[in-house]
């Protein structure tokens, strides 16, 4: 097995001038390298090179920086919406089913309110089990679990839903009746078997994001169906099959058009455009399209804030 060894400062800047890359100031180059770990600035050295670890000639260790930068930033903007759509689905959630099942965990966690799908008993039971351990080993530590503990005896769900993963939540809607599915989806106004699709990918993309994984140019194991948006939009088909916003970030982007509210993802595509707009500026070696084309965005991507689904595209897209 081989063994990885220690690299001082200097050794990691000698390694990355091998490699062609162009470092003026070396001072600078150390901070960046001290303050944000080489291993990790180091990964997005991929669009900068022009061979197996050689550098397109000219490429200056700031554009590496700035893909690095643009791709933190870029993070904390999608974490940030991801969070909305977190608590908009454990607020419909908690909603829709308290209202049916009651508010006490005795009446809504029994295992009569889910899925009679003989083949999903096991998943039932064990979700069931992992909330309530959330209530025994989470609820204390929390002010609003704990106040509704002491004082009423039992925690309502849209309660309970505060120490609750996003993945737990999603786990949850998968194992609901069909009933309580349709009127959770209809509410985001897209089919259940769309959000059962979606949640398990935005929970994913939630724990990428919280762990400061590389996000731009992330693929996801599932695609996602084809969309209303993929057509409208134009992207182009290899193999009868869409290139763009199936398994990249742009299907991201198409999930949280149907998820947000309209003026959300108007935000949310601005502040895309913010940063991409600062990384073309700070770009020389490469053009800001070569990562987009990583990120899977159209050049048309911004026409998603202004397309929207009639009743009639909806029938069409069934």
């Amino acid at each position: 097995m081989i063994t990885k060894e220690f690299k001082t400062l200097n050794e990691q800047i000698d390694i990355l001038k091998e490699k062609g890359l162009t470092i003026k100031d070396e001072e600078y180059a150390k901070k960046i390298l001290m303050r944000e770990n080489y291993f990790f600035l180091n990964g997005y050295r991929h669009l900068f090179l022009v061979e197996k670890d050689k550098f397109i000639p000219g490429t200056r260790f700031e554009e590496l920086y700035s893909l690095f930068l643009f791709d933190r930033s870029l993070r904390n903007i999608i974490f940030k919406y991801l969070l909305v759509i977190e608590n908009n689905l454990k607020s419909i959630s908690s909603y829709v089913l308290s209202k049916k099942y009651g508010i006490k965990e005795k009446d809504y966690l029994r295992n009569n309110n889910f899925t009679k799908d003989p083949t999903r008993q096991k998943q039932v039971n064990d979700l069931l089990s992992k909330m309530k351990r959330q209530i025994r080993v989470n609820g204390p530590q929390h002010s609003a679990t704990l106040h509704y503990s002491s004082n009423y005896g039992y925690i309502p769900l849209w309660i309970l839903v505060k120490v609750l993963s996003f993945g737990i939540v999603s786990e949850l809607y998968s194992i609901l009746k069909p009933e309580d599915q349709r009127e959770i989806a209809s509410i985001y106004n897209i089919d259940v078997d769309e959000l059962i699709d979606y949640l398990p990918i935005l929970a994913n993309y939630r724990n990428l994001c919280a762990h400061e994984d590389i996000l731009y140019e992330n693929r996801t194991q599932k695609a996602i169906g084809s969309t209303l948006y993929h057509q409208l939009l134009k992207i182009k088909k290899e193999d009868n099959e869409y290139i763009q916003g199936k398994n990249d970030l742009f299907a991201l982007i198409i999930m949280l058009k149907q998820l947000l509210s309209k003026d959300d993802f108007k935000n949310l595509v601005y502040e895309i455009d913010h940063v991409i707009e600062s990384l073309n500026y700070n770009l020389v070696s490469i053009k800001v399209s070569k990562v987009l084309d990583r990120m899977g965005f159209p050049n048309n991507w911004k026409d998603l804030v202004n397309i929207e689904r009639s009743k009639q595209d909806e029938e069409k897209e069934q």
